[in-house]
C-alpha cells in the first residue's frame, strides 16, 4: 500500500523492486555473455601428420557466471540499463538507494542440537538475570598469543614512504596461553595464564571460579565443546564442585560465546603490530594489563561482546 508523505502519495517504484529483488540472487547468463572475456581469433593451425585435413581442435568451455555483481553484469541483467553508461546504471542504483556493501557470514553450526543447547543457554542466562544473588553465568574461554606481532592497518605517512612494520625479533617465537571466564550480568573478568592450558591448569581455573564464586549457590560455566573441557579427568574433578554446572554451547557457535569478541578486543588493543617483540616480559604484563581492567565489573564490556542491547543474549541476560 502506497504510503502518504506530506500530502503525497510516495508509490513504490517498480523498477526500484525489481533490482532490489534481483540483486539478492546471484548473475546469471546476460551477466555472464557480458563478462566473457572475448574469443581469441583462430590461430593458424598445422595439421600434425597423424590428423586427417578434416580435424579441428575441440571447443573452450564457456565460463560461468560471476558469483557477485558489477556494474556490468548489472547493466547486462536489465534491458533498460542497455543503452546507459556504467556511470549512468551507478546514478540510477544511487537514486533507488542501492549501494555497494560488504556482504556478512551467514551464521552456521553443523550442531544437530543447535535449537536446544540455545535454549538451555538462554534458560541459565534468564535464571541468572531473576536471581543475582544466588545464581550466575560465567563464559569460558581460551586464546593463546605469540611473541610475534600480527600485520594491521595503522596510522603512517602515505606512499611512498615505507608502510608500518609488525617487528619481530627474540630468539623465537614463543606462544603463551590464558583460560579466562566474563561473568554475563557485570562483565568482571576472571583469568589464568600459563605457556600452555590443560587438563591441570582448568582444573586450577574451575577451583579458582569456585572460590571468586563461592557466595553463589549455581554457577553457570557456559564454555564449548573442546576435548580438555570434556576429559574424564575433568569430569571427575567437577563432581567435586557441585555448585559448578557446565552450560554447552553448541558445537562452531562462537557467536553464543562473548568472551570471544574480549580476546578480539585484546587482540586489537595490544597484540596487533606492537613493539615488544625482543620483551617477552612485558608483553605479558600488557595483556595481563589489559585483561586485569575489568577484575571488577565493566559495563564498557558488557556493551562491547553485545551483553547489553536488543540482541538475543542481551535481553536474555537483562533483569526483570
Amino acid at each position: 500500500m502506497a504510503a502518504i508523505v506530506g500530502g503525497v502519495f510516495d508509490c513504490p517504484d517498480p523498477r526500484q523492486e525489481e533490482l532490489s529483488d534481483r540483486l539478492r540472487q546471484a548473475p546469471g547468463e546476460e551477466a555472464r555473455q557480458a563478462l566473457a572475456p572475448p574469443p581469441d581469433p583462430p590461430p593458424a593451425i598445422v595439421m600434425p601428420p597423424t590428423l586427417s585435413a578434416t580435424s579441428t581442435p575441440s571447443p573452450t568451455a564457456a565460463p560461468p557466471p560471476p558469483s557477485r555483481w558489477s556494474l556490468r553484469a548489472i547493466q547486462a541483467t536489465f534491458p533498460w540499463l542497455h543503452d546507459l553508461t556504467l556511470s549512468g546504471v551507478w546514478r540510477v542504483l544511487q537514486r533507488y538507494d542501492l549501494n555497494l556493501r560488504g556482504a556478512r557470514l551467514q551464521q552456521y553450526s553443523p550442531d544437530p542440537e543447535y535449537g536446544a543447547k540455545e535454549a538451555h543457554l538462554l534458560r541459565c542466562l534468564r535464571e541468572a538475570a531473576q536471581h543475582p544473588d544466588t545464581v550466575t553465568l560465567v563464559f569460558l574461554d581460551e586464546m593463546g598469543y605469540y611473541r610475534w606481532p600480527d600485520a594491521a592497518p595503522d596510522w603512517a605517512l602515505a606512499a611512498p614512504a615505507p608502510p608500518p612494520v609488525a617487528q619481530r625479533g627474540g630468539p623465537n617465537n614463543k606462544q603463551w596461553r590464558v583460560v579466562g571466564a566474563l561473568n554475563a550480568l557485570t562483565g568482571r573478568v576472571d583469568y589464568l595464564e600459563n605457556y600452555v592450558v590443560g587438563r591441570e591448569q582448568l582444573l586450577r581455573f574451575y577451583r579458582q571460579l569456585d572460590q571468586v564464586y563461592s557466595g553463589i549457590e549455581r554457577l553457570y560455566v557456559a564454555q564449548d565443546n573442546w576435548s580438555i573441557h570434556r576429559h574424564p579427568d575433568v569430569e571427575v574433578a567437577l563432581a567435586g564442585l557441585p555448585r559448578i554446572a557446565p552450560v554447552w554451547l553448541p558445537t562452531y557457535a562462537p557467536w553464543l560465546n562473548p568472551i570471544e569478541k574480549l580476546w578480539r578486543w585484546l587482540r586489537q588493543d595490544q597484540l596487533y603490530v606492537h613493539r615488544l617483540a625482543h620483551d617477552w616480559a612485558s608483553l605479558r604484563q600488557h595483556v595481563n594489563g589489559f585483561l586485569d581492567q575489568f577484575a571488577a565489573a565493566s559495563h564498557a564490556l558488557l556493551r562491547y561482546v553485545g551483553l547489553c542491547g536488543k540482541g538475543k543474549l542481551a535481553s536474555a541476560a537483562q533483569r526483570t
